[in-house]
């Protein structure tokens, strides 16, 4: 059983920045963090593969976030910059420890964190 601690949520302004952090209790094959807006559908935010690195990003935030990881500790952080009101959300982390699926299909994770909070005013 994978356990997955996040944090680095709060409240900006407009244009500010947030980086999250989620740290697994051991490696996975993909790491993605979601978000849900309150009446809105869950969405893949990013991604990142552990082995290569190689990134995924919705289009919506793909210039202003960024994703990384430090496999030495099994954490991925989200770098939020440019942060607009449409960015609220609760934000959670999840990791795949199976091969296969869309980086952007939250079926194919099999482990979620509890989520934090991220809130942008204007």
């Amino acid at each position: 059983q994978v356990q997955l601690v996040e944090s680095g949520g709060g409240s900006v302004q407009v244009g500010g920045s947030l980086r999250l952090s989620c740290a697994a209790s051991e490696y996975t094959i993909i790491m993605g963090w979601f978000r849900q807006a309150p009446g809105k559908e869950r969405e893949g935010v990013a991604a990142i593969a552990s082995a290569a690195g190689s990134t995924y990003y919705a289009y919506s935030v793909k210039g202003r976030f960024t994703i990384s990881q430090d496999n030495t500790k099994n954490t991925v952080y989200l770098q939020m910059n440019g942060l607009k009101p449409e960015d609220s959300a609760m934000y959670c982390c999840a990791a795949r420890v199976l091969f296969g699926g869309r980086w952007s299909r939250q079926d194919d994770y099999q482990y979620w964190g509890q989520g934090t909070q991220v809130t942008v005013s204007s």
